[in-house]
């Protein structure tokens, strides 16, 4: 007697998963899930992007495949010589390809900030979209960029991939300083190895 009402207890709790189960979008579903992600990408032996995210979650479709960046994404350009020279933090991002390879999108969300550690640039904007393909950046948000010489606000951008010469298309209350220093010393932070020892 005792069997069989352990029996009984095993199909009905079996009943109520199956319930449960029944009800989850597989559409919504990732296939794959990616904790601390690296990602380097080269071209003839030289590193042109590094990717490094904290999750990435990977989805699968028929038509349309794309990758998550829940918990933020860092990207990190560089350029001909092998230095860096753009870097790209946002708090998500998302990364749409077509299994034909025609389309390859990302898009950045969430204080996205851009930075060129050559020109000594940046650019701060709530949305950021990269067409791979084109080797544009661009968005139709409000943006803010500054550098040394001054700073521009106003709604849309739109850039190169490495943001060596953005064009803000409708600014306001912009300030710049006119004129320049040509004794100043800019020193390259982030490449910047150091003084040589002397032997």
């Amino acid at each position: 007697m005792a069997t069989a009402s352990a029996v009984a207890f095993v199909v009905f709790s079996c009943k109520g998963n199956l319930s449960e189960a029944e009800k989850l979008d597989l559409n919504k579903i990732p296939i794959q899930v990616v904790d601390s992600m690296f990602f380097v990408q080269s071209e003839n032996g030289q590193v042109k992007m590094r990717v490094e995210s904290s999750r990435m979650e990977v989805y699968e479709r028929d038509t349309l495949s794309y990758d998550l960046f829940p918990k933020g994404i860092h990207v990190f350009g560089y350029n001909e010589d092998g230095l860096l020279e753009t870097t790209i933090d946002a708090e998500q991002a998302r990364h749409d390809k077509t299994p034909d390879g025609a389309r390859d999108k990302w898009s950045a969300y969430g204080n996205v900030v851009v930075h060129n550690a050559i020109k000594n640039e940046t650019m701060k904007t709530d949305t950021l979209y990269w067409d791979s393909k084109a080797h544009e950046i661009w968005t139709d948000c409000y943006i803010l960029m500054y550098s040394p010489s001054g700073s521009m606000q106003g709604y849309g951008m739109r850039s190169d991939e490495m943001a060596r010469n953005a064009i803000l298309k409708h600014p306001f209350d912009n300030e710049f300083i006119l004129g320049s220093d040509t004794t100043q010393v800019v020193v390259d932070s982030v490449n910047f190895i150091g003084p040589m020892l002397k032997k």
